[in-house]
C-alpha cells in the first residue's frame, strides 16, 4: 500500500485565484451567516437542555421520527468549518462562539460521560434504545470531529477532553465483551471520527473500537437492529422502520461480503470512507478488496456525470444499475463531500490516479455546486435538469449539507499534496505554497497556475539543500496531450504508471516543473443502460462539467435548444462573468415553439440556428431562476 499521506490543511496555502474567492467567501460570508442560522432555528438554544423543553420546531414523521434527534451534529460540523476557518484566519469572536458552545456542551454532559442534547433534554430513560434510527453514534461522530479540529488550530483541549469521556462511556457500554451491547450505528459517521482521534492521540483504542463499528455491522443472526426493536416495548415500538431491508444503512450483510453499493448514499460513503482507512491501518487485504469492488459499482453504474451520488429522493440514496435520472436527481450535496472523502483514502492505498480523477470531478462538480457564489443558499438535491422551479434555499430543516460544503472548503488544501520520506505526490492543481520534510531536507514547493480554467501549470521546487527525491504529477485521465518540461528539458508522459508521473532526480533551488494539461471542450456520452440520456451529449472542459442555463441562452426554456454531432465546440474567456469563467459556445438548432397551438400533431417542430452558450455546472442557479440542463439533446 501506498507510503505517502496528505500534507494537512493548514500547512498549504491557496494562492490561485478559483479556491482562494471560494475560500474567502466561505471565511467572510458562509461560516458568520451559518451561526446565525443555528441560532434562529434553535439548534444551539437546544444544548443548553431547556426545562421544560419547548415544542417541537418540527414535529415527528409518521414513522415517529424528527430531524431534531440530530440536531447535535449541526453544530459538531459548524465548529469543525470554523475551526478550519481559523486555521486560515484567526478570529476572536468566532473562537468566543465556539467556546459559549463548549460551555453548555460541558454543563449538559451526564455524570457518566454520556452526552446527547436530545435524549438528555427529552427522552433521558431512552438512550441508547435505537441506534438505527436516532442517530445517537452519527451525532457524537461530528462533534468528536469538530473538537478534533478545534484542537489541531487552537491547541485548547477542554473541548477534546469532553469528547472522550463521551467516548469511555461509549466504549465501556458497546462491544463485544459480556454485558456490552453489540450496537453499531444505523448512520455511519463515528467509524472515521475515531481513525482521526487515532491519528491525533496514536491511542490504539480508537482504532480497535471504530473496527470494532466496521466489523460488526450486518453480522447476523440475529441482526442487532432486530435485537434492539424488540426491546423497545417488547417489539412493537412507536416508531417503525421506514425502509423495509437494512439494505438503507448498508447493514443488510457484513461489509467484507458486500458488492454493490446500496442505501443511503451519504452513509455508504462514510462507511467506505472508514473501511479505506482501516484497511491501510490495519494492512487488511479484504476490506481493501470489499473497497476495490464498492468502488467499481459506483463508477461502472451509480455515478452521474458530475459525481452526484443517489438518484432517489425517497432513501436519499442508490436504486438499481444506471437509473440516474436527470430533472428529479437527488444527488445530495452531502454524497458528493463524502464521495471526496472516500477517494481521497482510497487513493492513498495505491496512489492510483483513477481515484484523484474522481476527488477532482466530485471537487469542481458535485460538491462545488452546493453552496452559492454569494456563501449564503445551498441545493442540497443537485438535479442535473430543470425547469426553473428549484431556487437556492438559504436554510433547510434537514441543514446537513450546508456546513459540509462549508467544511470541504474550509479545509480544501489539504486535498492537493501528498509526501513519503523520499517523494512529493500532487493530487490537484489550482495554485498553492506549501513547505514539507522530504529526503532529510525542508523542501518548499509553489504550484503557480489559473486552474481550472488553463492547464498550464508551474511547479517550483526549492529544497534547502540539494537531495534526490520523487516528484509525483497526477496526469488527469481526462488529459490528452500532456508535455511535461524540468529546468525546460522535456520529460517523457509515456512513462506514466497508474495517472502519475514520476520524476526522480536531484533537485536543487530554482528547479522548475512545467506541466501543460490542454483543455479542448470535449463531449461525454453515457452508457446505453442510462436510458434517460439516450442521444444526448453532456459537455465537459478538463475537470469542469457544463450545463446550458437559460441565463446565457435566453427566449424560453433551454431543452428547446438541440447539439448538432458536427458543431465546434468553442472556449470563451468571460471576465465580465462570475469574476471571470470560460464558457463553452456552439452552433446549435433551436425549436420554435410558438407555432403550436395543439398539444400533439402530425407535422414535426420548425427548427432555425441559434448559438449555445454553456456555463460550469457549478454556477448554476446564481442569478434567479431559470432552466438549464446539462445532457442536451444531439441533433
Amino acid at each position: 500500500m501506498s507510503r505517502y499521506a496528505p500534507v494537512p490543511f493548514p500547512d498549504v496555502k491557496l494562492e490561485g485565484r478559483f479556491w482562494h474567492e471560494r475560500l474567502e467567501t466561505v471565511l467572510t460570508r458562509t461560516i458568520p451567516s451559518q451561526h446565525r442560522k443555528l441560532a434562529e432555528y434553535g439548534i444551539l438554544d437546544s444544548i443548553k437542555l431547556p426545562q421544560p423543553p419547548p415544542p417541537l420546531r418540527f414535529p415527528r414523521h409518521p414513522n415517529g421520527f424528527t430531524v431534531q434527534v440530530f440536531w447535535d451534529s449541526d453544530v459538531g460540523k459548524w465548529i469543525e468549518a470554523a475551526s478550519y476557518a481559523l486555521a486560515h484566519r484567526r478570529d476572536v469572536d468566532i473562537e468566543a462562539r465556539i467556546e459559549a458552545i463548549v460551555d453548555d456542551f460541558e454543563k449538559a454532559q451526564a455524570p457518566d460521560g454520556y452526552l446527547n442534547c436530545w435524549y438528555l433534554g427529552r427522552e433521558p430513560d431512552r438512550r441508547w434504545t435505537n441506534l438505527r434510527d436516532n442517530h445517537e453514534m452519527y451525532n457524537a461522530g461530528h462533534l468528536l470531529e469538530g473538537a478534533i479540529a478545534y484542537f489541531r488550530v487552537t491547541g485548547r483541549r477542554r473541548w477534546l477532553e469532553i469528547m472522550e469521556r463521551y467516548l469511555e462511556h461509549i466504549y465501556s457500554s458497546f462491544g463485544t465483551d459480556l454485558g456490552k451491547k453489540r450496537g453499531y450505528d444505523g448512520h455511519e459517521e463515528l467509524e472515521l471520527a475515531l481513525i482521526k482521534l487515532y491519528y491525533l492521540t496514536g491511542e490504539r483504542k480508537h482504532l480497535d473500537f471504530a473496527a470494532y463499528l466496521v466489523n460488526e455491522r450486518g453480522q447476523q443472526p440475529p441482526h442487532y437492529f432486530d435485537v434492539e426493536r424488540e426491546a423497545r416495548e417488547g417489539g412493537d415500538s412507536k416508531q417503525r422502520y421506514v425502509f423495509p431491508n437494512y439494505e438503507y444503512s448498508q447493514s443488510h450483510k457484513p461489509v467484507r461480503e458486500q458488492d454493490k453499493v446500496v442505501g443511503h448514499a451519504v452513509r455508504a460513503m462514510y462507511l467506505y470512507t472508514a473501511m479505506a482507512d482501516l484497511a491501510a491501518e490495519l494492512n487488511d487485504p479484504a476490506l481493501k478488496h470489499a473497497c476495490e469492488v464498492l468502488w467499481d459499482d459506483v463508477m461502472e453504474t451509480k455515478m452521474y456525470v458530475t459525481a452526484g451520488l443517489g438518484p432517489s429522493a425517497h432513501n436519499e440514496g442508490f436504486t438499481h444499475d444506471f437509473d440516474l435520472p436527470n430533472q428529479t436527481a437527488y444527488a445530495e450535496t452531502c454524497a458528493s463531500v463524502a464521495l471526496i472523502f472516500w477517494a481521497q483514502r482510497m487513493l492513498h492505498l495505491d496512489l492510483d490516479g483513477k481515484y484523484g480523477d474522481i476527488l477532482e470531478l466530485a471537487m469542481f462538480n458535485g460538491a462545488l455546486s452546493g453552496l452559492s457564489r454569494d456563501g449564503e443558499h445551498y441545493f442540497y438535491a443537485n438535479p442535473l435538469e430543470s425547469d426553473g422551479t428549484p431556487t437556492r434555499w438559504d436554510w433547510h430543516t434537514c441543514p446537513c449539507c450546508t456546513m459540509n460544503v462549508s467544511r470541504l472548503v474550509a479545509s480544501v488544501g489539504g486535498y492537493f499534496v501528498s509526501t513519503a520520506s523520499d517523494g512529493v505526490a500532487f493530487h490537484l492543481y489550482g495554485g498553492i505554497a506549501t513547505a514539507v520534510a522530504v529526503a532529510g531536507t525542508r523542501v518548499s514547493l509553489r504550484e503557480v497556475s489559473n486552474y481550472p480554467w488553463s492547464g498550464d501549470i508551474k511547479i517550483h521546487v526549492d529544497p534547502e539543500r540539494p537531495a534526490a527525491f520523487d516528484v509525483k504529477l497526477r496526469i488527469p485521465g481526462w488529459s490528452s496531450g500532456a508535455k511535461v518540461m524540468v529546468n525546460g528539458e522535456a520529460v517523457d508522459v509515456g512513462a506514466a504508471v497508474n495517472g502519475y508521473l514520476t520524476i526522480h532526480r536531484e533537485w536543487a533551488k530554482g528547479d522548475v516543473v512545467s506541466l501543460d494539461l490542454p483543455m479542448p471542450a470535449v463531449r461525454v456520452y453515457a452508457h446505453p443502460g442510462v436510458i434517460m440520456d439516450a442521444g444526448r451529449v453532456a459537455l465537459k472542459r478538463g475537470p469542469l462539467v457544463y450545463c446550458i442555463e437559460e441565463a446565457d441562452n435566453p427566449g424560453g426554456r433551454v431543452q428547446r435548444l438541440k447539439l448538432p454531432r458536427t458543431a465546434e465546440l468553442k472556449a470563451e474567456t468571460r471576465a465580465d462573468l462570475f469574476d471571470g469563467v470560460v464558457t463553452l459556445k456552439a452552433e446549435a438548432l433551436v425549436i420554435d415553439e410558438g407555432e403550436w397551438t395543439t398539444l400533439y400533431r402530425t407535422e414535426p417542430p420548425r427548427e432555425s440556428e441559434a448559438t449555445l452558450t454553456a456555463l460550469p455546472y457549478y454556477l448554476w442557479a446564481n442569478r434567479g431562476q431559470g432552466s438549464m440542463v446539462v445532457w442536451v439533446p444531439e441533433g
